[in-house]
């Protein structure tokens, strides 16, 4: 397969590994105001580096995020971004916090973009669970370069399509020939996707009309032919009228003659008013699940940049940064397609919110419970970001005929309800020496050594947890192999205590930590674990910074001794 190599290219392909874990700090919880309707709640906006926030969600959410959608700079050189990842080597360093510039004027903004986005490229396939898509929305300046990356991190076979958008209504007077359309590459993660079928508009309802008064309902024809040449298709057809048909040259009739036959036994087939003309298939709109999409969005199903303008305004008011914003009819196609009622959706390149937006309103539509992952490293996290969500959670614009403020609209739009937690980036988890960073909460430290693991995250929390009836944990590699990390097969409850952080397949996990103290594995410790009804899991892994057992000791309860810090994976 071909491969594409830029400046920096080999210092940043692991790079993903490098990047220190951080904790994300929660700083608030929002919730719609009372009478706005049910909406999800536990979504998340962190204000942070997104190659950070990535790391640090991957303990709760690798492979759970059913899409994921980013609009990323698309390196025009007007954007004004800058390249910040701090990676040890030479070249890079000196394009640290730089303003990458336009074209010939910069000759290294390909490479810097490239080395920007390989590593969240990387994070994000680990986050992406295995019946997941990914949508990225690029231009033409580095749609090449991106369709090669992608077809690197996710796999070439599993490139599902590019969507060209229509974002302009209208040519540009000042180019001769004027771009109008964007790219949406769309890549699944390893398996098919079972996208969704779209709901009809109110405009293709209209297509389906009852000329002949059936009693089924409105219905609209479909042509009853098909491309190519097969035998058994190839029959003459009589009308009712009595008038002979064959097919098309280069054609052939769509359905074998008995089929054509039942058709016109259950009145599904229309010959015209008058019963002589070519014959074609009646579907009825009672019977209609939806249609299929294709790769060409016009602004008519999805929306334009001059629509996304005109709402980020409404909501928030002029003078915002955002001259291209994505609509939020765009984002909602999308997610009609790809997701589930119940699906986390990640875009960690969030700017204004209009992800959010799209998940808030398609929930309202349909009474979904899907969630929104946003991420936004700019100071307008706050500001915009999650400003736009709160307001179109509690609803925006003026409520009564008084004249509205500027920018805001001229109407009240009513709030779809929910909630977000908003997170920054907190402590790294390990210090400079390796150690455990003290002033990084201790759930938080458990929760990372229970992802290393591979178990969900119990911990000492006052419940007493059954050990063995967790469901199994699917852990992703770099490799694209899946790790089936087991359930036990005996039920056995874990008592209560403080170093117990969950169990997979016949083990337990105990993290035996205190800050500021050194703790010691020793037969003092095992007796402060009781299990009930004498039922002991197969094996117990403990994790201390000392242990005063010896080997044999060891074996003879089953038990996988792991020293703090140092036996403590690193992602």
């Amino acid at each position: 397969m071909p491969t594409l190599h830029w400046i920096g290219k080999e210092k940043v392909v692991k790079h993903h590994h490098e990047v220190p874990f951080k904790i994300l700090q929660q700083e608030y919880i929002h919730t719609a105001p009372e009478g706005t309707p049910a909406n999800s709640t536990g979504n998340r906006i962190i204000h942070g580096d997104n190659l950070e926030a990535l790391k640090a969600l991957l303990p709760e959410f690798e492979g759970r995020v059913k899409c994921i959608y980013i609009d990323p700079p698309y390196n025009t050189g007007n954007e004004g971004w800058v390249y910040n990842d701090n990676v040890n080597e030479p070249r890079i360093q000196k394009w640290l916090q730089q303003v990458v510039g336009k074209e010939g004027e910069d000759l290294t903004r390909h490479d810097k973009w490239l080395c920007m986005m390989y590593p969240r490229l990387k994070l994000l396939h680990k986050l992406l669970a295995a019946d997941g898509s990914i949508w990225v929305s690029i231009d033409d300046i580095e749609v090449a370069n991106l369709r090669l990356v992608l077809d690197e991190i996710f796999g070439s076979s599993n490139f599902v399509a590019n969507v060209l958008w229509q974002k302009r209504t209208s040519p540009d007077a000042r180019i001769q020939l004027g771009p109008a359309h964007d790219h949406i590459l769309v890549y699944q993660k390893s398996s098919n996707p079972n996208f969704n079928k779209l709901q009809l508009s109110e405009e293709q309802t209209k297509n389906f009309k009852n000329p002949d008064n059936d009693p089924r309902g409105p219905w609209a024809s479909t042509d009853f032919t098909a491309q190519g040449w097969r035998p058994n298709q190839m029959y003459p057809l009589t009308t009712r009228a009595g008038i002979e048909y064959t097919p098309p040259d280069g054609r052939c009739w769509s359905n074998i003659e008995p089929e054509f036959h039942r058709l016109v036994a259950d009145d599904r087939m229309w010959f015209g008013k008058d019963g002589k003309s070519r014959p074609r298939v009646k579907n009825f709109l009672s019977e209609v699940d939806g249609i299929s999409s294709w790769t060409w969005w016009t602004n008519t199903d999805a929306g334009h940049n001059q629509e996304a303008k005109k709402e980020i305004n409404s909501i928030i008011g002029g003078g915002n940064s955002f001259d291209t914003p994505k609509p939020a009819r765009l984002i909602q196609r999308i997610l009609q397609i790809a997701t589930d009622n119940d699906s986390i959706i990640l875009d960690s390149f969030a700017g204004s919110g209009t992800t959010a937006h799209a998940v808030l309103k398609l929930n309202a539509q349909d009474g979904g419970n899907r969630r929104f992952i946003l991420t936004e490293m700019m100071e307008y996290a706050e500001t915009i970001t999650a400003e736009r969500v709160r307001r179109v959670m509690g609803g925006y614009g003026s409520p009564s005929p008084q004249p509205s403020p500027p920018g805001r609209g001229s109407s009240f739009v009513a709030g779809l309800g929910g909630g977000f937690e908003y997170y920054t980036i907190g402590e790294a988890l390990f210090d400079e020496d390796g150690n455990l960073n003290e002033a990084v909460p201790v759930d938080e430290i458990r929760r990372y050594v229970a992802y290393s693991e591979g178990i969900d995250f119990v911990g000492a929390n006052g419940v007493r947890p059954e050990y063995g009836v967790r469901p199994p944990v699917i852990r992703h590699t770099d490799d694209g192999d899946d790790a089936d990390m087991g359930a036990c097969h005996a039920p056995l409850q874990i008592p209560h205590h403080t170093s117990y952080l969950g169990a997979s397949a016949d083990a337990a996990y105990f993290f035996h930590y205190e800050p500021g103290h050194a703790t010691t594995l020793d037969y003092e410790f095992l007796s402060t674990l009781t299990f009930p009804d004498n039922r002991k899991p197969t094996t117990s892994v403990i994790y201390a910074d000392n242990c005063l057992l010896s080997q044999e000791q060891l074996r003879k309860h089953g038990i996988i001794f792991k020293k703090i810090p140092r036996d403590i994976t690193r992602f």
